[in-house]
Formats: structure tokens, sequence, C-alpha cells
């Protein structure tokens, strides 16, 4: 929808792609890996592109929902539109769980479409430097160990938490690329979606959105020994993903 070829020109969705489901054959793994994936290009190769080509593309997500169950946007978008939120609460009545990016500037994800929906599972993103919790490794660019990232958007309409920092992942090229933002937060958060799907296939996008809550950390730099409890988050108490107790069914 909004191009005539799929294929990669700008690098974000493979990026993207890896993150949900590199099959970590070399380089880089994902959080589902080898889960089917739908390649749906909205956007141009510089990255931009109209609404109406972006709704398109999700009422085709809508019309296949029978094949898709989870969709991943990440985009930004500084404006509200009650079209796409529209397009939107049509593909999850189907069945389609929608996994948002919350955006990179810093303020309240409720001033935006889509990450303001209340449908949607809107993903923030942290900083990790050491894959392990304490919040005692080195700082990042974008803040300390263990925090929001200082870039990410927050508030009460953010669902959860995933990292977005410093994100090793797949690259057009046959290369890998480093990269930091809510939009590689997103991916680990539909990847989790996915997962859980494939242990649940009948769970609808509300049981998948409140499973995930529901299983991950509450804001604490507090390290408990499995992996929960170690975000640090000064504007609200969205969970960090953990996906430990379903990542192996």
């Amino acid at each position: 929808p909004g191009t005539s070829t799929a294929n990669d020109d700008n690098g974000h969705g493979t990026a993207v792609a890896g993150i949900v489901a590199a099959e970590g054959n070399v380089g880089a793994v994902g959080i589902a890996p080898g889960a089917r994936l739908w390649a749906i290009k909205v956007l141009d190769k510089s990255g931009t592109g109209s609404m109406s080509s972006i709704i398109e593309g999700i009422d085709y997500v809508t019309q296949n929902a029978g094949q898709i169950d989870a969709a991943n946007l990440s985009f930004g978008c500084k404006c509200n539109s009650s079209a796409l939120d529209t397009a939107i609460n049509n593909s999850v009545a189907a069945g389609v769980t929608f996994v948002v990016a919350a955006g990179n500037a810093g303020e309240d994800a409720s001033l935006w479409s889509p990450a303001s929906n209340p449908n949607v599972i809107s993903v923030a993103a942290m900083a990790d430097s050491d894959g392990k919790c304490g919040g005692l490794g080195p700082p990042t660019k974008y803040g300390p160990d263990d925090s929001l990232a200082i870039f990410s958007n927050f508030g009460s309409k953010v669902t959860i938490a995933a990292p977005g920092v410093n994100i090793h992942t797949t690259y057009i090229g046959s290369a890998y690329a480093t990269l930091s933002g809510t939009s590689v937060a997103a991916p680990f958060v539909t990847g989790a979606a996915a997962l859980y799907h494939s242990l649940h296939p009948t769970a609808s996008p509300a049981q998948v959105r409140s499973a995930l809550v529901s299983l991950g950390s509450t804001a604490s730099t507090v390290c408990n020994g499995d992996g929960h409890g170690y975000f640090n988050n000064p504007h609200g108490n969205e969970p960090l993903l953990y996906i430990g107790s379903f990542a192996h069914g």
C-alpha cells in the first residue's frame, strides 16, 4: 500500500523486523526468531509518507487479520488523526494487536496519535548499558543505566517500556546497525506479543496487552535476581517488558 514495492530502501523497516524475528544464525537474534513477517511499506526511502498511505497499510492488515497476530508501527507523527485511530481500532476489533512507538520528543505521549490510542500498546524506550538489573552499569548517551531514555515520550498513555538505546539489529545491504529510539523499543514488545500469541492463539488484543503489562516489572531500581524491577522512570509507572515466563513455552 502506498508504494509499488515492499523492498526496504531506507533501512528502518529491516531494523525493526530484525528485533522482532531475526533467526539468530549470524549477527543478531530477534525476540521471536523465525516468526512470519509481513512487510507493508507505507513510507518512502527518506522515511516520509502521507497519512492516507499509512491508513491504507493498516486497512491491508485488517483485510488479512486472519493471518496477522500483531502489527508494529514504528513511526513518528506529531498529529492527532481520528482517521488513523479509526483504522487502528477497526484492525484491533478484527483481532490484531497493535504495538506503537511512543515517540522521541521527550514529551507526554498523550499529545499525539497513534501513541495516545487506548487500544494500542504504546512503548517507551529505556536505556540499558549492561543487560543487567540494578542500575549499576555505565551511563549511556541517553541517560543512566536502567532509566527512561531522555528522548523517550512518557505519560499515562504509555503502556510499557522496552530497551531502546544502542540496539544491535539487522540492516539493509546484508549489514547490521546499532540504533536508538522508541522505534527500536516497540519491536521488542511486538516480538513478545508474537510469542504470547504462539502460546495463546485465541487471545484477543486486549488480553495480550493485559498479559504483557501484568508480567512487566514496575518502576524500581531494585534488582531481585530474576530480571524484574530495574527500571527507573521519574515520569510514571509503566512496566518494563518481561518475557521470561513464556519465552520458551
